[in-house]
């Protein structure tokens, strides 16, 4: 083993991609659903190796500049994700989920203040507990920041590099209950406080039209059709198409065929006998009015219309705030059918009542003319590219730097967003903005996703490396047990908090609100646990609001946790 170590010394290149990927294969393993991550695997693997190789005398160490080059990759990625929603979320019913989230992230910091206080716990610790105990694994960057910055003072014989590995040390120590407890908590709130969410859920799913999308498979059923019927009614027979449809105003004609010549489908196109006519509609429709101009007929030439499959980015204020039911009698029912919403990135249930929000991406498929005409009504066409365009990229680093030059006095010291929280920033403008113009910007989620994912894990995996050596001499088992349970009340005690001021102040409905408090902890997976507890998608409905603006606070305040702390 010390020719292997030896190896990865002189090669750390080779170190660090053997860490990430054994971070990433460890953090795939699972038991009853349950798993590290690749993130928290990352501190195990890159500290394991590290504690591994000093014991033969070798010191494994990369690159800091590398380390921080990730990370505020990592930063800027976060802000491109939650921009748009963090912008729109700040008005309307959105404000109660904003203010939950508000409360959840600083009960969590002053629990983490005043607990390391209490116990006088190392240097280092505060970044590390919030990061764990919150499941905010980009907190530990910004603690990393308020070191290397020199925003806070180390104590007398504290090294930078003791300090940093502590935050990885109270991460990795925290992170197992963060993770698990807030899951379990988030599941049985309801239970414990005498609330049936399951009966709550269905209320709203009745009343708002919601249907319960988690666990639909690949059926035979499609609400929307095409079809072609030859025109023998005698009733339609001389009649234009914009007659035909004042009449029926559920179809849309998508073609007629005459003489096997195509006529199109223009206004004033009459109908004659014989013709083949390719209308488009609900389900029901086609069927209870089957008969309306004629027999249907298997006619491939007719129905040979372009569809359209695109994505609508919804950005005119006249339809924010209108229900979907209110399309129901527009041109555009029975011509288009909506697949999907997605809200600051996340997906949504969908119901009749589900209020379209400015930014919200509706993914259609339908008569290309009718695409196009929603698109004009609501917003644009978002056309998917895989192209990413750099020049945005590179100036929405720069501006990101920018900002985390400028500095403010508090705390006795001059102190500011840092690089890290400057880069948070810059995306969220830059996202916002590419999202209402859509002339520049560009960044597919693909893109997005590899400065995300690929950023934070090579960021922690260095941090674990680096780290490692140090973590032996700090560690005894008086400190770790004080670092657990300060983590496991911050973990524990924000969402019993944001239940009853959810529940008793802002009235949310309970099943909303599970969504709600996982939200609030920016952290997906209480969320899916809670729709599988009451076989609903409606907790769905109360994440997204909370999940970006947590992501963005509790990323900050793992800065400020080392300041205050």
């Amino acid at each position: 083993m010390d020719t292997f170590f030896q190896f990865l010394q002189a090669n750390p290149f080779i170190l660090l991609f053997f860490t990430v990927g054994a971070a990433v294969g460890i953090g795939r393993l699972s038991i009853k659903g349950y798993g590290l991550g690749m993130v928290a695997a990352a501190i195990v693997v890159g500290a394991g190796l590290s504690i591994w190789a000093s014991t033969y005398g070798v010191k494994l160490q990369l690159n800091e500049w590398v380390k921080s080059l990730f990370y505020y990759l990592f930063m800027y990625g976060v802000g491109l994700r939650v921009g748009p929603s963090f912008v729109n979320s700040l008005k309307g019913d959105g404000l109660k989920f904003v203010v939950l989230s508000f409360v959840s992230c600083f009960v969590g910091l002053a629990i983490i203040v005043l607990g390391v206080r209490i116990f006088d716990l190392p240097a280092g610790t505060a970044g590390g507990i919030l990061a764990g105990s919150q499941t905010m694994s980009a907190a530990i960057g910004s603690a990393e920041q308020a070191v290397t910055a020199g925003a806070m003072t180390l104590p007398p014989g504290t090294t930078p590099e003791q300090a940093s590995g502590m935050i990885a040390l109270s991460y990795g120590i925290t992170y197992i209950w963060g993770t698990v407890g807030i899951i379990l908590i988030c599941k049985y709130l309801p239970r414990w406080w005498g609330v049936d969410a399951r009966g709550a859920a269905m209320e709203y799913e009745r009343t708002h039209g919601v249907q319960n999308v988690d666990d639909t498979g690949l059926t035979g059923y499609r609400p929307f059709g095409l079809r072609a019927y030859r025109v023998e009614d005698a009733d339609v027979v001389g009649h234009t198409i914009a007659e035909f449809r004042s009449k029926y105003p559920m179809y849309r004609v998508g073609n007629v065929q005459r003489d096997g010549r195509s006529l199109g489908a223009a206004a004033d196109v009459a109908l004659e006998s014989g013709d083949v006519v390719a209308l488009g509609g609900r389900l029901e429709d086609l069927t209870v009015n089957m008969g309306v101009i004629g027999p249907e007929v298997a006619d491939s030439d007719a129905l040979n219309i372009p569809l359209d499959q695109a994505e609508i980015l919804v950005t005119r204020k006249e339809v924010e705030g209108k229900p979907l039911i209110d399309f129901r009698h527009t041109e555009l029912a029975g011509q288009i059918q909506l697949g999907g919403i997605e809200r600051g990135g996340v997906p949504i249930p969908i119901g009749t009542d589900t209020k379209l929000q400015r930014f919200d991406v509706l993914k259609v498929v339908g008569l290309k003319t009718a695409v196009e005409r929603a698109a004009n009504i609501m917003g644009r066409i978002a056309r998917p590219s895989t192209a990413t365009d750099l020049l945005t990229l590179s100036g929405g680093m720069i501006l990101g730097f920018l900002i985390g030059l400028i500095q403010f006095p508090a705390f006795g010291a001059s102190v500011g967003l840092g690089n890290a929280g400057g880069l948070l920033v810059s995306g969220v403008i830059v996202s916002s903005v590419a999202s209402r113009l859509r002339f520049f910007g560009n960044t597919p989620n693909a893109a997005r996703n590899v400065l995300e994912d690929m950023g934070l894990v090579v960021f922690v995996a260095i941090v674990g490396v680096n780290a490692g050596a140090s973590l032996l001499s700090q560690l005894t088992g008086g400190i770790a047990l004080k670092i657990f349970l300060v983590g496991f009340v911050a973990c524990s005690v924000p969402p019993f908090v944001v239940w009853a001021l959810g529940y008793h102040l802002f009235k949310i409905n309970p099943a909303v609100l599970m969504g709600g408090v996982a939200g609030a902890r920016s952290h997906s997976g209480p969320a899916r646990e809670a729709a599988k507890e009451i076989d609903s998608s409606v907790p769905w409905i109360g994440f997204p609001v909370g999940y970006a603006i947590s992501g963005i606070l509790l990323t900050v305040l793992g800065y400020f946790a080392m300041i205050l702390a």
